[in-house]
């Protein structure tokens, strides 16, 4: 049964989310949100950062001058989602919002900028005190935080930041998040014709195979991880493979840690292609750096006054994935991570409850008026 609601915040998400913007092609739903900065009186900012990472759209910025003493802050959402495999189309049934295709909502993160620019609406309208507002709207996050990345800090006047970023029960406040290393890998053999002289190939994907089958993989322990999410090689079925490719990744929230899995992933893949016969290429990037911030962090305590105002109980957690606000915070910024709700995000099953969305607005005002106090 499908159910309406009056809700601003929902108005805005359905619209948002029913555009769609994978990471690189953000332009469309970036437009529609500056057009509603602009509806607000504000004239946001798009950087010059698009082209230099492959994306057709640049960061959104946007400043409410303060209007009161107290803690200038900043809110970050991102502008992209993953890849959708099939149209979006928002449907509210059951309190809750999901897509009628079989493919994800854009939950992740619409949701955050649906909330966000809803609570900036209402103190405009509102005529609320506050101390300052900083919006910062990305591109790339799910390409490894490449739009925050790229973004100027140093040109934000705030001195706390909150994203809205992570899929738990409203509450979460994320207080420490990993370190992230990308491995891309080539094998490099010998082609040959399978049938007829096999022996004189070198099989880069069975190189790629007996490496990948010694690596440790999945939930090391409960602040690492390490996977394996692309292979591709070969050219047909009856040629000895000269080339393969394998993109993998390692996280830990223990920055010794996680360099010492990076080596031995490494090691493991020279020793494979060295029994195989093969050549090897390992190019390791840095994706983000990892945080911890102190319970008792300003940051931290300004996100559980909010919560705890608005009738959430705070809980502090500590997250396998990262955000933009990793970024922030290994420039300076110190960030935290709020929960807003959503659940099976990246997935056809993506969803977030109305009432949710509604909430975050009420922690994001409640954000903004504990932050003239501090």
């Amino acid at each position: 049964m499908t159910t309406l609601f009056a809700s601003e915040a929902l108005s805005l998400f359905l619209e948002l989310a029913a555009i769609p913007s994978p990471s690189g092609r953000e332009r469309a739903v970036a437009e529609r949100v500056i057009s509603e900065l602009r509806a607000l009186g504000l004239e946001p900012d798009v950087d010059g950062t698009g082209e230099a990472i492959d994306s057709n759209s640049g960061n959104l910025f946007a400043r409410v001058e303060p209007a009161a003493a107290g803690t200038p802050i900043v809110f970050c959402a991102h502008l992209d989602t993953v890849v959708p495999t099939a149209p979006i189309t928002p449907v509210v049934e059951d309190g809750y919002v999901s897509n009628a295709e079989a493919t994800i909502l854009g939950a992740d993160n619409k949701a955050a900028l649906a909330a966000m620019l809803e609570a900036v609406r209402r103190v405009l309208a509102e005529n609320r005190q506050h101390a300052g507002i900083e919006l910062v709207f990305t591109t790339r996050e799910e390409t490894g935080c490449q739009g925050a990345a790229a973004f100027d800090v140093t040109s934000l006047q705030g001195r706390l930041g909150f994203v809205y970023d992570h899929q738990a029960a409203i509450g979460d406040v994320v207080i420490a998040a990993p370190y992230q290393r990308s491995l891309d890998v080539t094998f490099r053999g010998r082609a040959a014709h399978a049938g007829i002289n096999p022996e004189d190939g070198r099989s880069a994907i069975q190189a790629a195979s007996r490496a990948i089958a010694e690596l440790r993989l999945g939930r090391l322990d409960d602040e690492t991880t390490a996977n394996v999410g692309r292979i591709t090689g070969g050219t047909a079925r009856n040629v000895v493979p000269e080339l393969c490719t394998v993109t993998a990744e390692a996280r830990s929230r223990d920055e010794p840690k996680l360099l010492s899995l990076v080596q031995d992933m490494v090691d493991t893949f020279t020793f494979a292609a060295s029994v195989c016969d093969c050549d090897v290429e390992v190019n390791l990037a840095e994706l983000y750096r990892g945080y911890r911030l102190a319970g008792d962090h300003p940051a931290v305590s300004l996100a559980r006054t909010a919560l705890e105002r608005t009738g959430f109980s705070p809980q502090l957690v500590e997250v396998g994935g990262g955000a933009d606000a990793n970024v922030f915070n290994a420039r300076g910024l110190p960030c935290v991570v709020l929960a807003n709700g959503m659940e099976a995000i990246h997935s056809p099953e993506e969803r977030i409850a109305v009432a949710d969305l509604d909430a975050m607005v009420e922690v994001t005002l409640a954000l903004i008026d504990a932050a003239r106090e501090v």
